[in-house]
């Protein structure tokens, strides 16, 4: 959880996908987060946390549907969704913090 911390906390824009192997939705997400990293480049950091392989993490921020995705600068928590959110509007979203 301390490399997560350290993750979330720093300068850059952090977007954390979480989700769930189980999770139909969730196998939606990594070809719409490949597409806003090819648009964003290294404007955002795009990361993936499994709810189930880190329980601590999911019960401090609440996660209760997957996907959630969460935008992170400095610690502070900028946007926040459940579902499925196409490329597009993310990269529309991601744009807002930049």
């Amino acid at each position: 959880m301390s490399k997560f911390n350290d993750i979330i906390n720093s300068n850059e824009l952090t977007l954390i996908d979480f989700s769930a192997e189980w999770c139909q939705p969730c196998k939606m997400m990594p070809p719409i987060l490949k597409q806003v990293k090819q648009t964003m480049g290294d404007k955002i950091r795009i990361l993936k946390v499994d709810v189930d392989k880190n329980p601590a993490i999911s019960r401090k921020y609440m996660i209760q549907n997957v996907p959630t995705l969460m935008i992170f600068r400095k610690g502070e928590v900028l946007f926040r969704q459940a579902g499925v959110v196409p490329a597009a509007q993310l990269t529309d979203i991601v744009k807002r913090f930049i």
